[in-house]
């Protein structure tokens, strides 16, 4: 008995060291040896795991940028959204290279009609997500490009960055926006785009999606873009194109000059952070009679012989 007991042991211990030195032979065969710069980078990387970059969270991002430089490729078309231009800084620093520094973006909302601008026609009673009811019907006001306000792009945000207003029943985005672009992905009619800040927070852009004629888009939306083209006309800098009954405002060629704003007849162009516009009757007085400050340093910087003559 005692035999058959050592006996079992000592096969089962035979079996056990076998099979430990195949496994040893398979993993050592098999391993994969990481680039310790990955962790580097990651570590550098803010963590959001947010998908903005373009990969599934940042362990991948950060793979991704160590086997282009391994491939010895530029890293200039990567970027993380939350972290910005510091973080690609520090991550550029620690592979050994430099990076372009990037214009801040921020999610910019492409609809203002609102409850007052586009009043109900018919009451939807269904799920209340944006992608249903994208595919179901045009939406309470008629337009079929405006947006629905159920509030993906608020579910889809990571970071408290876009609510709906119970007032105009519009997503809004805030200050702490990291563009990562969730709710771009979310919105089932393209209306969130990702856009400059701008210098000072200051932005221009056209405030409608809506590519039907003049007729049907103002008959559901007061505020729609008719496709009139005038904005077009006094762009000085060819930054606003109009293709498919729709102004479009490229943020890389407009110079916040806001001669197209006061020319859309409906007001789909908005101004963001601006400071308010005069009125004609306020510069024609300023030019008869300058500020006071003005007069002053007029004074100031009169030639001495001047004085002199006049003395």
């Amino acid at each position: 008995m005692n035999d058959v007991i050592i006996f079992s042991i000592i096969s089962l211990s035979a079996i056990g060291v076998v099979a430990a030195i195949v496994l040893y032979g398979v993993a050592q065969k098999f391993k994969v040896i990481e680039d310790p710069r990955i962790d580097v980078v990651e570590e550098a990387l803010p963590a959001a795991n947010c998908g903005g970059c373009g990969f599934a969270g940042c362990r991948n991002f950060a793979e991704a940028i160590v086997k282009a430089v391994s491939n010895e490729e530029s890293i200039d078309d990567f970027n993380c959204p939350v972290g910005g231009s510091e973080v690609m800084t520090k991550v550029a620093e620690a592979v050994g290279l430099t990076v372009e520094e990037k214009e801040p973006l921020i999610a910019v909302v492409r609809c203002n009609g609102n409850r007052a601008n586009a009043p109900k026609k018919i009451n939807y009673d269904g799920p209340a997500t944006c992608a249903f009811a994208h595919n179901l019907y045009s939406g309470e006001s008629g337009c079929p490009n405006g947006c629905l306000g159920l509030g993906d792009c608020v579910v889809s945000c990571q970071f408290d960055a876009i609510f709906i207003n119970p007032e105009t029943g519009l997503p809004e985005v805030n200050e702490k926006c990291v563009a990562c672009g969730a709710c771009v992905k979310a919105c089932p009619r393209n209306i969130i785009e990702l856009r400059p800040k701008g210098k000072k927070d200051r932005r221009i852009y056209v405030c409608c999606v809506n590519e039907e004629k003049g007729g049907p888009a103002k008959k559901n939306c007061s505020v729609a873009c008719i496709g009139c083209g005038k904005c077009v006309k006094v762009c000085p800098f060819d930054a606003i194109t109009l293709e498919n009954n729709l102004a479009y405002i490229d943020p890389e060629k407009c110079k916040l000059c806001r001669k197209c704003v006061p020319e859309c007849p409906t007001g789909a162009i908005h101004e963001l952070n601006f400071p308010p516009r005069k009125k004609p009757a306020e510069k024609k007085a300023e030019e008869k009679d300058p500020p006071v400050e003005a007069k002053d340093k007029t004074a100031a910087t009169k030639p001495k012989n001047e004085e002199n003559n006049e003395n």
